[in-house]
């Protein structure tokens, strides 16, 4: 939580999100790039900002992967001026478009970047990255998409994002996973309506948030740490609660916004997508609850790299947010009525 009370990461967090703001009132494609670029070079310090191997690392392959989307949205935006009235290149030039922005996100099949750069993360950054970091390129592709293409990859989101995530043993990349599979269900949501998509961001933003304040509290990077979880029952109910949420479970929060998803694929005929929908779902919700069930075990042992010290206003917090979210079905059922 020292995060704000330093100057640097502070100005570069303001950057990011003022970079974002430009991207999405930008009324060119050449100012959505400048936003872009801009919103590149202010997470970069904050990732090298943990003065660790991993970080440094994991800075040169973002800054690498988000340039390459870059030159490819840029030649792109050029290429489609040039060629402004030949329709037959269109669809050439808005699949292009979708797969720089989808590069950008770390959606399938660009995804292989992102497992990777999140190992060598921290939780606050890893929040930034699967949230704040897929706003502009959402907004992006919202403006000029291929159909076709987008449900091609959301399929591939879908299907990687749950069974990358069964062999892992890291929870950063066991998030990635979940990140990319979530990322699925987002793109379907944009296709539909950008409140959807607002609506949808929001909720697993509010859960993400959730989850990676509490790994960050508790000092966690790793499934066998989760064995020794046994300090607060509160602290395990809070971490069922909130993982069965993010995994779409019907009396939490987290449900709502994939029910609504799932009634418009219905209305819309899209019957494959849906049934690779729910089940990718269920096999997101196997790897949580292999997580959850870890933390349930009985041993209790103290490792020098726990951290004992649960602030007591934050533990506060985080039983609010978990009430708010075990009561998801009546604050569904209320916007229905």
């Amino acid at each position: 939580m020292f995060f704000f009370l330093n100057s640097n990461k502070m100005f570069f967090l303001m950057v990011l999100i003022f970079s974002t703001m430009i991207s999405i009132s930008a009324n060119s494609w050449f100012g959505a790039w400048i936003g872009l670029e801009i919103n590149l070079l202010s997470f970069i310090p904050l990732i090298s900002s943990s003065h660790n191997m991993m970080s440094s690392e994991a800075s040169l392959k973002y800054f690498l992967t988000q340039s390459i989307a870059s030159i490819n949205f840029l030649f792109c935006i050029i290429f489609k001026m040039i060629m402004f009235n030949n329709f037959e290149m269109n669809s050439m030039i808005s699949i292009l478009i979708n797969s720089s922005m989808l590069m950008k996100m770390g959606s399938a099949p660009f995804h292989f970047w992102f497992p990777n750069i999140v190992e060598g993360l921290t939780w606050f950054n890893n929040f930034i990255l699967m949230t704040w970091q897929k706003i502009t390129p959402m907004i992006l592709l919202s403006y000029y998409f291929n159909e076709t293409f987008l449900i091609m990859s959301i399929m591939l989101n879908m299907i990687i994002g749950a069974i990358g995530g069964l062999n892992q043993s890291s929870l950063r990349k066991m998030m990635a996973f979940s990140s990319i599979n979530n990322l699925g269900w987002m793109i379907s949501s944009i296709m539909i309506s950008e409140n959807l998509w607002l609506f949808y961001l929001s909720m697993y933003s509010f859960l993400i948030s959730m989850l990676c304040f509490f790994f960050y509290m508790m000092n966690m990077f790793y499934l066998n740490q989760m064995f020794i979880n046994n300090l607060n029952p509160l602290i395990k109910v809070n971490l069922l609660i909130n993982f069965l949420s993010l995994g779409g479970l019907p009396p939490f929060l987290g449900f709502f916004p994939k029910w609504i998803i799932i009634n418009f694929l219905m209305i819309n005929n899209y019957l494959f997508l849906t049934f690779i929908f729910i089940m990718m779902s269920l096999i997101l919700l196997f790897f949580y609850i292999r997580i959850i069930y870890s933390s349930f075990m009985m041993n209790y042992f103290k490792l020098k790299w726990f951290k004992i010290y649960l602030k007591n206003n934050f533990f506060i917090l985080m039983n609010s947010f978990s009430i708010i979210s075990i009561m998801g079905i009546i604050f569904s059922t209320m916007f229905f009525f």
